[in-house]
């Protein structure tokens, strides 16, 4: 079955939002102290090693989603290259795994609201699933008025980090900046390791580019928007982090905060406060685009209830998927504050499911875009710079082994009930049963494939 749509509303300016939304999320709130206390000054060489690596990741999921807008996703890609069971695996892995985030998005706004606010921390747990609802009820009213939040929420981020850079330049003093290499060259690696996350998020843009008017233009135009921007923020906050807080800039735990402080006496925790708001609503705004379409993809494939399969074509608000995403947040947001707030596993958790669609992703991208197009080769550099992350995490990966798992039981499952089914229907009824069968391959496609390309993945979808 395949679905087919027109273009959705979104422009340059919503899809850009939405994808510096992705990326300029947390990490800006903690990320420039860490760096400097495990690389010092040098830590600045880490952001500008990232933002160069941030390219061909960035450029290869921009290559994929103009030529093949599908809410599918990086899914959709690893179907049509590796198969069914890989892509129901990448699938599971964004559905069930990337949502791990949701807690700690959560968590975190509720401590800073309780801390600007003066409220005591027994109202954390209240705070956490009310943080929930606005990007949730913004979403049930479709990508396209999701995007012009996010745009508001965008413009606002922004703005703070231009004023807190622009407000502590003045206070930047050259000695701080000596030594430049404490901590050596691993150091650097360290730090660098720690901003990879930072410029994460890329892929988000996959399962809404059919929601795009023109993703062959617009997309990569959001996309070279977005990396410009969000490297030039990671890159000047580090440096006015450094040049101002000096040897204290890792001593807090919030660096924004002393930043603010430290320029803007009595400003800064309102400051923080409203970068912290700002960043928990407007990556949650973000995220949940590609969380509803998706899910629905994913139902629409028979991979998840085919209940969930509304909203998939462009232009449609899968609000069923959703809903699920709904209650797939507040289980996690559940067992967080059960376990009594600790972060660490619900990042870990995060984390090693992005590296494994990160890697899945760039090695579909190597087979299915055109070869030796500038698309293709910063494909063939993501992948190798994935794979290695990949090998990073080690341990870490178990959440995502469990869930390609899982994804490898469905295919048995489908399987036996077709044999099943086949030996229950003789002649024609087979054919009948195989064209009803859920299991079988759906892609939602929001555009055709280019001709040129059709043969090829149809073939390399059914392998």
């Amino acid at each position: 079955m395949t679905h087919s749509g027109t273009h959705g509303g979104l422009g340059v300016v919503q899809g850009t939002a939405l994808y510096i939304a992705s990326v300029l999320g947390t990490g800006l709130l903690v990320l420039p102290g860490l760096a400097a206390d495990v690389a010092g000054p040098a830590s600045i060489v880490s952001v500008l090693a990232v933002i160069v690596l941030a390219v061909p990741l960035a450029g290869t999921f921009a290559a994929l989603a103009a030529r093949y807008p599908d809410p599918g996703g990086v899914a959709s890609y690893v179907r049509r290259a590796l198969g069914r069971t890989a892509a129901r695996a990448t699938g599971y892995w964004f559905y069930f795994g990337v949502a791990a985030g949701f807690p700690v998005l959560a968590v975190l706004g509720a401590e800073y609201l309780t801390a600007i606010l003066h409220i005591d921390r027994v109202a954390v747990p209240i705070l956490v699933f009310a943080i929930l609802i606005p990007p949730f009820a913004v979403n049930m009213l479709g990508v396209r008025v999701a995007g012009w939040v996010q745009f508001v929420l965008t413009g606002l981020l922004v703005g703070i980090v231009v004023f807190v850079v622009a407000t502590a330049f003045p206070a930047v003093e050259a000695s701080s900046f000596t030594p430049f290499l404490p901590h050596g060259w691993a150091g650097v690696g360290t730090a660098i390791s720690l901003f990879v996350w930072a410029f994460a998020g890329w892929e988000v843009g996959t399962h809404i580019s059919g929601e795009f008017r023109d993703p062959r233009r617009s997309i990569p135009i959001a996309t070279a928007i977005a990396l410009v921007v969000t490297g030039l923020a990671y890159l000047l906050l580090q440096v006015v982090t450094v040049g101002v807080l000096g040897e204290d800039a890792g001593a807090g735990a919030v660096p924004l905060l002393s930043l603010a402080e430290a320029v803007a006496p009595g400003f800064g925790p309102t400051a923080v406060g409203a970068v912290a708001a700002i960043v928990v609503l407007g990556v949650m705004n973000a995220y949940l685009a590609a969380f509803g379409k998706l899910g629905a993809s994913l139902a629409s494939s028979g991979d998840l209830p085919r209940v969930l399969a509304p909203g998939a074509e462009s232009g449609g608000v899968p609000r069923r998927a959703l809903l699920l995403t709904f209650v797939i947040a507040m289980v996690y947001c559940t067992i967080a504050l059960a376990t009594g707030g600790d972060l660490q596993t619900f990042i870990l958790i995060h984390t090693s499911n992005m590296v494994s669609i990160y890697a899945a992703g760039m090695i579909a991208a190597t087979l299915i875009l055109p070869r030796f197009t500038a698309g293709w080769f910063m494909a063939v550099v993501a992948a190798v710079l994935s794979v290695g992350l990949l090998l990073l995490a080690g341990a870490n990966l178990l959440p995502a082994a469990a869930l390609a798992l899982a994804a490898v039981l469905v295919t048995v499952w489908k399987r036996l009930r077709r044999s099943s089914r086949h030996a229950d229907a003789p002649g024609d009824e087979i054919a009948a049963a195989e064209a009803a069968d859920p299991g079988s391959i759906v892609e939602v496609k929001t555009t055709a494939v280019p001709a040129e390309r059709s043969s090829a993945l149809d073939s390399s979808a059914q392998s």
